[in-house]
């Protein structure tokens, strides 16, 4: 593919993606927390109690990268690390109430966030750029069939 008079397709990924983040950031920061604190909340929100390794597979991310911030949300009072029942060397890691609190503000921020991204695409442009964004997520990812997300209607 040719590139387009406005750079190739990944640095236009690649800028759209910042751009989300630091958006996303700016509104997570208002609620006290920082960029990627709200992906581990929202994991811990779909399933509370995971360990930090299961937590820094799920993202995708190091060890010592989840360690740090899940002390750092501990230190914040939106999560407690507790010793296993069955290995009292191993942690699970747990949403606080004001962590469960929290959880609301950050989806209002990825739903503001993710409007102010769209807000010049009608319903069908959404729909298909979240097809092709699947497609690309799929042909980068290994060999992953691509995952079918849906825009959520607003209310």
């Amino acid at each position: 593919m040719a590139k387009s008079p406005k750079g190739s397709v990944i640095s236009r990924l690649q800028s759209a993606a910042r751009l989300s983040r630091t958006a996303l950031a700016e509104k997570l920061l208002d609620q006290g927390l920082y960029a990627g604190q709200d992906k581990i909340m929202l994991a811990l929100f779909h399933e509370n109690g995971q360990t930090p390794s299961e937590l820094a597979a799920k993202l995708g991310v190091r060890p010592p990268t989840i360690t740090k911030t899940i002390n750092r949300l501990a230190a914040q009072g939106f999560l407690e690390k507790r010793a296993s029942e069955q290995d009292a060397r191993r942690a699970h890691v747990f949403l606080t109430e004001n962590g469960e609190q929290a959880i609301r503000a950050i989806e209002k921020s990825v739903r503001k966030t993710e409007k102010q991204a769209l807000k010049s695409l009608d319903k069908k442009e959404q729909k298909a750029l979240v097809k092709l964004l699947a497609r690309i997520e799929a042909n980068l990812s290994k060999g992953a069939p691509p995952v079918e997300e849906e825009i959520e209607e607003e209310a």
